[in-house]
């Protein structure tokens, strides 16, 4: 098992890994708590159409990912401060009009046979000391972003109208979780995919609120459920040759099967 780690493409990975899964432990929760799971979906979707800017105009993909992926966090922001009702409307919509831009944009570049694979399910193998380096700083401005404001993000992501009531600027830190989930969404495409991100962001951060008492200890806990799981995950696709996206959320999609069994048995256990 450990001759693995002699690979710098498994050291790299792992690094990745670990990373990406502390990020998608602070944003995920915040997503949760702010009741925007198919945010993650749509703004997966949505980076497709960066994707396609990268393509099209020959600059990196984690940067037209990014730039496109904030845009539309912007756009949403303006559109469903005053209605949140009507978010999922508005991502759906995005989401479309993203991949649309995307695959057209892939279409028209010149001989260009883009590997969809790789972002539908992930390529974390892949991942080069670029990728890790802002990987890296996107994650040191979560913790940053999150530490200093932690008692306004928490105001606005469980009651907002009080939070406006106490002086918090509810636009500013509702934008400011948004672009965050953005990008956080970008950089978790580049371990399991744009398809399958959606679970990383829910999956471990559903076990971290069961069993945590606090926003900032389900962050922790779902960062370190997510590390597990990502490297679990990880091993098993190195192992076996198979997609390492899937693998990851299979693993996770176990983990939380037992979690349920064992919360039911004891509950049963209490009850006699």
């Amino acid at each position: 098992m450990l001759d693995i780690l002699q690979y710098e493409f498994i050291q790299n990975a792992i690094l990745a890994g670990i990373l990406v899964s502390i990020a998608a432990g602070i944003i995920g929760s915040l997503i949760v708590v702010n009741r925007m799971v198919f945010l993650a979906g749509g703004m997966a979707h949505t980076a497709y159409g960066g994707i396609g800017l990268a393509v099209f105009f020959g600059f990196p993909i984690f940067l037209g990912a990014s730039l496109f992926t904030i845009a539309a966090a912007l756009i949403i922001s303006a559109i469903t401060l005053k209605q949140k009702n009507n978010i999922d409307t508005i991502i759906g919509l995005i989401w479309a009009v993203g991949m649309a831009i995307g695959i057209i944009l892939i279409d028209l570049t010149p001989g260009y046979n883009v590997d969809l694979m790789s972002y539908l399910f992930g390529s974390i193998l892949a991942v080069s000391s670029n990728d890790i380096l802002y990987i890296s700083i996107l994650l040191t401005i979560i913790i940053a972003t999150v530490t200093l404001f932690y008692r306004e993000i928490l105001a606005v992501s469980y009651d907002s109208e009080y939070a406006a009531l106490s002086g918090v600027n509810v636009k500013l830190f509702y934008t400011l979780i948004l672009v965050l989930s953005a990008l956080t969404v970008v950089i978790a495409i580049k371990v399991v995919g744009l398809i399958l991100v959606i679970a990383l962001l829910t999956i471990p951060i559903y076990i971290g609120q069961k069993i945590s008492n606090s926003l900032a200890q389900m962050m922790i806990l779902s960062g370190i459920l997510s590390s597990i799981f990502t490297l679990i995950g990880l091993y098993i696709s190195y192992s076996y040759d198979i997609t390492s996206g899937a693998s990851i959320i299979l693993t996770s999609a176990v983990a939380l099967l037992l979690y349920l069994v064992i919360e039911k048995s004891i509950k049963k256990l209490n009850e006699k």
